[in-house]
């Protein structure tokens, strides 16, 4: 049942609601920003798809990855589909739209890659199509969605599910979700990067030219030897 009151007050309620339950939600986003950090350093990529304005949320994501969140580090790869308007035109013009972004899964999506596909319904059926083709060339795909069970969280690999029948809701967690995933993405990226051999961040081996030392050096009385940087 809908609360009554102004629309702030009712918007604001739903939203509380919904941060109940989206607060044990933690573990799956630490998992998921490992996972991704890890496949996106090692040559992955992330594809992504929504319609409407989850297509936009889609595309912020993706903004974010290619550019950065909050510190400086090396670009990942990310595209999202719905962006690609000349193939995305093309296909709905040819073969229909519901194979607009199934057709693009299957022409860039390589095993290793993740799909992730955002509906506040779970029911777009251009959706349900790209995960069954993201199953059939080996492509891990996940799903943002509202309640669930729906259609679209059946066909993908895991989901995260917003507990709210409110759409405007749905989004607006489907954007938390998409910066805190970019968070654990981040805070994971350097171990990922380490694993895979990142040559930025590999260890120097014996022999090799010691570091630059910055800051000031400064050298204690008393004969220990010990030193200190400013």
């Amino acid at each position: 049942m809908m609360p009554t009151g102004s629309l702030l007050d009712t918007h604001l309620t739903n939203l509380a609601a919904a941060l109940v339950p989206y607060r044990r939600c933690e573990r799956q986003l630490t998992r998921w920003g490992a996972d991704l950090a890890h496949r996106l350093a090692a040559g992955g990529r992330l594809l992504v798809a929504g319609n409407g304005g989850s297509a936009a949320e889609a595309q912020h994501l993706t903004a974010e990855l290619v550019g950065k969140l909050r510190d400086d580090r090396r670009p990942l790869s990310a595209i999202a589909l719905h962006a690609e308007t000349s193939a995305l035109t093309a296909i709905a013009n040819d073969y229909g739209y519901t194979d607009v972004y199934a057709r693009q899964v299957r022409a860039h999506g390589r095993p290793g890659d993740i799909l992730l596909l955002l509906s506040t319904s779970g029911t777009s059926a251009n959706l349900v199509a790209a995960a069954r083709a993201a199953r059939d060339v080996g492509v891990t795909s996940w799903a943002l969605t509202g309640v669930a069970p729906n259609p679209l969280a059946d066909a993908c690999d895991d989901v995260l599910a917003v507990a709210s029948p409110d759409t405007q809701v749905v989004q607006e967690l489907h954007l938390v979700t998409s910066h805190l995933l970019c968070e654990y993405l981040e805070q994971e990226l350097p171990a990922a990067l380490a694993a895979a051999g990142d040559p930025a961040v590999v260890h120097p081996g014996p022999g090799a030219p010691a570091p630059v030392r910055t800051g000031v050096e400064v050298v204690l009385d008393g004969g220990t030897g010990q030193q200190v940087d400013a």
